[in-house]
């Protein structure tokens, strides 16, 4: 049988948890079986690696984890392990369910990244729900959290280092050798950074599209397609002039600015994917899947 072309798919937080949404396990479960239906019907034609987001999800472990003070907050990156089991394990059943004789294996993922990154010092991670600026005031002044705007409401920021090093990479290329659909670098994977004892965990939040597009190079995929809660990428957004963006290519994108706490990384991830490994690239919604890579939908890059 000839071997399906490989294509990497990355699931946004904000697909699982719509904007405004009451974070609730059941609204997410309907949201995920929405996805497993786009993520099972691709597998007819792709070999699927299915990256998720955890913005929603990570923020409200965090205000969780607040809310006891018997114990000191655990820090991001064990709250990152926990979406990734929370997240992976509600995907990994949906999809399961749908594609039964399918092996489907949710590995947990390390992800190095640079101390010294500039990030550090300019959050621009969206997490959690979103606040009126009264209430993002409050919890600033209370638990000294970072908010920017997010459209006409404020979310919680926090840093978002670029990923340099997928620590369980020979783990996902021998999943994807046996042909296991592998749910992978969940949240962008727990972020780690190397010392001379090894690894160790670091307060922040690494963007799952970037993550997504250095798996896909890493693994050579033929396909990245990110799926979010907007139909495509839109010059001008949320102006009178705003427009879609539909075939484009990486050139045509280089000069372009995105708002770096959403749409940036997924253009950048994408551009870099395509220009690395000269297959295709898709951006979103999350119904759209087929049609986005068929080119019909939303914001197809390519040579």
């Amino acid at each position: 049988m000839e071997r399906k072309p490989t294509l990497v798919v990355a699931l946004g937080g904000n697909a699982l948890l719509k904007r405004g949404e009451p974070l609730e396990a059941s609204l997410q479960r309907q949201n995920i079986e929405l996805a497993a239906s786009t993520i099972a019907g691709l597998t007819n034609q792709w070999r699927v690696v299915l990256v998720h987001g955890n913005g929603p999800q990570v923020g409200l472990l965090a205000l969780q984890n607040s809310a006891y003070t018997s114990v000191a907050p655990y820090p991001l990156d064990i709250l990152g392990a926990e979406s990734q089991g929370m997240i992976g394990y509600m995907l990994q059943q949906a999809l399961k369910n749908r594609l039964p004789q399918r092996e489907i294996s949710v590995l947990l993922t390390q992800v190095a990244v640079d101390p010294a990154d500039p990030a550090f010092n300019n959050p621009t991670k969206y997490i959690g729900p979103i606040y009126s600026e009264a209430q993002a005031q409050s919890l600033r002044q209370e638990k000294g959290w970072l908010f920017k705007a997010d459209g006409n409401a404020f979310r919680r920021v926090v840093p978002s280092p670029q990923p340099k090093h997928i620590v369980e990479s020979d783990a996902i290329r021998t999943l994807i050798a046996r042909d296991h659909l592998v749910i992978c670098n969940g949240g962008g994977g727990v972020p780690v950074v190397e010392n001379a004892d090894g690894y160790h965990g670091i307060e922040a939040v690494i963007d799952k599209d970037l993550s997504a597009a250095l798996l896909a190079r890493q693994i050579e995929a033929d396909a990245l397609l990110i799926l979010t809660d907007a139909d495509a990428v839109y010059l001008d957004w949320g102006k009178p002039t705003q427009r879609p963006l539909t075939q484009v290519t990486p050139e045509m994108l280089r000069d372009m600015l995105f708002d770096a706490g959403s749409m940036g990384p997924k253009v950048a991830a994408c551009r870099q994917f395509v220009e690395a490994c000269h297959g295709i690239a898709g951006i979103g919604a999350l119904a759209d899947g087929p049609a986005i890579l068929a080119g019909d939908k939303g914001t197809l890059i390519r040579y």
